[in-house]
């Protein structure tokens, strides 16, 4: 399905912390997502303690602009809502320059964009407006500042969930008494869906999220795989309020990706886990290099936390640990202006972003541990499991070395690495194995600590 049409929905709503432009924007998801995720919104009180934070409030905003005291009037939040400087304080003064002009925005590398500013947490008040317009305004006279604008509790702070799971023991290409879904755990997959008038930053993250679940939706993981868990939610408090109301998902949670900014034209860049060599960053290593190297692209790998560090922080941060990659295109020259419009988005490269998180997904979540029941070398032949040297000569070389690897210390992309072959052609063989009972399916360790 293209995704730039969902984008283009997405993208005029007013997309704060916690707002009617968010919940339009929560319920755009929702039907896009498929039936399969079983896709809801949870909601929390403003105010209720998330660890270290708060649940924030919504913000309304019923009016906002900037006039000169003739009556001409210079910003408007009807207009353009990035005008008004998020979560600004409701007020209504008469200012003279010296007092408006601390309150004034402008983003001086484009002077004829508006950029975007956000106080959500140090409350204080403003107006964002083009340099060309800012340096033209008369220093002479009042100007009145007009905020209608409240924070609210009702009817509260949204986020959106959805679990793609995959396909049931027993059905499709797979074991029987495949290991249970519970056991496999889950990968979580985080876009933040706010922030006003932005394209790139972050509509562009969440349409490839919901790419990403269309195409699991389509085409199920094998049984036995982890589930994939869709979060859709504000930036970093979202995620923190998400998880403090489910510690007990944490454990279950073996690796995620933030997906951000990628539908310009840049490079697609992977930012490493705070582990930063833990057996997902390979996967994603590998998956980036062969996707490169079929479509002659680039890409660039970048340290946890480098800029743009966003809810990855969370996810993998203090006392969650969970192993989580950032997938975006960042650096781009129309970041948080009113540049970063749909006129900077490409369907290809959406799609693309889709690409690489689904090949990553694809590996990590249906990865697991080989462990041998047998003893001595298998009988091959007598159980079905000789490859014909004519037919697959490089897994036929590779048998033995594959057999002496399932001891129970390797996953089978460790293994499938080690050998020099393609994950999917060891893991269908390995699940021969699996089928006539001579290993058994380990689950990918938590590297959450106890709670």
């Amino acid at each position: 399905m293209p995704l730039k049409p969902l984008l283009e929905r997405l993208f005029p709503l007013h997309r704060t912390l916690a707002s009617d432009g968010t919940d339009e924007a929560l319920a755009l998801v929702g039907d896009a997502m498929p039936v399969q995720a079983h896709y809801t919104l949870e909601t929390y009180v403003p105010g209720t303690p998330i660890w270290t934070w708060r649940v924030p409030e919504r913000y309304v905003v019923h009016e906002a602009y900037l006039e000169t005291e003739d009556g001409r009037r210079v910003v408007d939040f009807a207009n353009n809502p990035l005008h008004l400087v998020s979560y600004s304080n409701p007020v209504h003064l008469w200012l003279d320059w010296d007092e408006l002009a601390p309150h004034l925005y402008v983003n001086e590398k484009f002077p004829d964009a508006v950029p975007w500013v956000f106080k959500f947490y140090d409350r204080s008040w403003g107006f964002c407006l083009p340099k060309n317009v800012y340096d033209q305004l008369p220093r002479d006279q009042q100007y009145q500042a007009v905020i209608n604008a409240k924070f609210v509790q009702e009817p509260g702070f949204r986020i959106g969930v959805g679990i793609i799971p995959p396909l049931p023991a027993g059905e499709g290409p797979g074991v029987k008494g495949a290991m249970a879904g519970a056991m496999a755990g889950e990968m979580i997959i985080a876009s933040h869906i706010c922030h006003p008038m932005q394209a790139n930053d972050d509509a562009a993250g969440v349409v490839t999220a919901v790419g990403l679940a269309q195409r699991l939706a389509a085409r199920p993981l094998p049984p036995g795989s982890m589930a994939v868990r869709f979060l859709f939610c504000p930036e970093t408090v979202g995620t923190i309020a998400y998880l403090a109301h489910h510690e007990d998902l944490l454990p279950r949670l073996k690796g995620g990706i933030f997906l951000e900014m990628t539908g310009n034209r840049s490079p697609l860049a992977m930012h490493k886990s705070r582990q930063g060599d833990h057996l997902l960053d390979r996967i994603a290593n590998s998956v980036l290099r062969k996707i490169s190297e079929i479509r002659n692209t680039e890409f660039v790998t970048r340290d946890f936390a480098a800029h743009p560090a966003n809810d990855e922080r969370v996810i993998n941060g203090p006392g969650v640990n969970v192993p989580c990659l950032s997938l975006n295109r960042w650096p781009y020259e129309e970041y948080h202006t009113d540049a970063d419009n749909p006129d900077i988005i490409h369907e290809d490269m959406l799609q693309g972003a889709v690409d690489v998180a689904e090949e990553i997904v694809r590996i990590y979540a249906s990865n697991y541990i080989p462990k041998r029941t047998f003893k001595g070398p298998v009988f091959l032949s007598g159980h079905g499991l000789w490859v014909d040297w004519r037919e697959n000569w490089a897994l036929n070389r590779a048998i033995e070395k594959i057999m002496m690897r399932f001891e129970g210390d390797r996953s089978v992309f460790d293994i499938a690495e080690e050998v020099g072959l393609d994950y999917w052609v060891v893991r269908e063989y390995v699940e021969k194995f699996r089928a006539k009972g001579f290993v058994e399916a380990l689950p990918i360790p938590s590297e959450t600590p106890a709670f």
